[in-house]
């Protein structure tokens, strides 16, 4: 298979996990509690063109929220993050502060004004982790962001157009769905999941073997959402605060 041309020469795939509680909304002001990254590159790109991503480190941390201190037993079986982890953890931004030198040690960022160096996307399960989750970003945080869970879903349509359903494996996908990580990797024919589910680190990583399959199969890996850093939620207050009484 021919390499594709890509415009851009890292990736930094997301997935975080953030406090919750059994029953809420969507409106509910959740605090990030992990924060991993799987940094890609490519191996093979010559002129632009490439088709071999590789991942060269990882970053990750847990999150001490400030908000609601204590985890609901909810979101402790749900993402495995114990209470004693986000007790020793920093709390965001300085979290944000170990991820910038992060950035300027693999040469993304210049390490003192924070521009950009090369040209680097985020890439996420869907649009919501730093679309939602990340309140008062930096300029750093603001800049591309692809969504996996789109592009996967983009691929399976051209490769099952003119057809309503396409069987791959052991059930059929119809042509657009949203699909959970296990199914996009399914669809890619990928081995099934490795780790555990809503692990931030495992599901960042299982998001990585679906864009280095997507590059291998020649898609073109670029933005595909937007983020707007000045979006604002009913609960919040000044420098996104949760207002006083908003959450029993």
């Amino acid at each position: 298979m021919p390499r594709r041309k890509q415009p851009y020469d890292a990736f930094l795939v997301l997935d975080v996990e953030a406090t919750c509680v059994a029953g809420a909304g969507f409106d509910y002001p959740n605090e990030i509690i992990e924060w991993p990254v799987c940094l890609l590159r490519w191996k093979d790109k010559v002129k632009g063109k490439a088709r071999q991503l590789e991942v060269v480190d990882e970053f990750r941390s847990f999150v001490r929220p400030t908000w609601r201190p204590q985890l609901s037993e909810f979101c402790t079986s749900l993402t495995g993050i114990t209470q004693a982890q986000v007790d020793k953890a920093p709390t965001f931004p300085e979290v944000l502060e170990h991820f910038r030198a992060f950035l300027a040690k693999h040469q993304l960022i210049d390490s003192e004004s924070g521009r950009r160096l090369t040209r680097f996307c985020f890439c996420s399960d869907g649009p919501y982790d730093i679309r939602d989750f990340v309140i008062d970003m930096p300029v750093w945080l603001t800049w591309d962001v692809m969504d996996v869970r789109f592009a996967v879903g983009e691929w399976h349509a051209l490769a099952t157009a003119g057809t309503e359903y396409r069987t791959t494996g052991a059930f059929p996908l119809p042509r657009r769905v949203s699909l959970s990580i296990p199914r996009q990797l399914h669809a890619l024919g990928l081995a099934p999941f490795e780790g555990r589910p809503h692990s931030g680190i495992d599901d960042t990583r299982n998001i990585a073997r679906l864009v280095v399959e997507l590059a291998r199969r020649g898609w073109k890996l670029e933005p595909n959402t937007s983020v707007n850093p000045n979006r604002r939620w009913p609960w919040m207050g000044k420098r996104g605060r949760v207002l006083e009484g908003y959450y029993p």
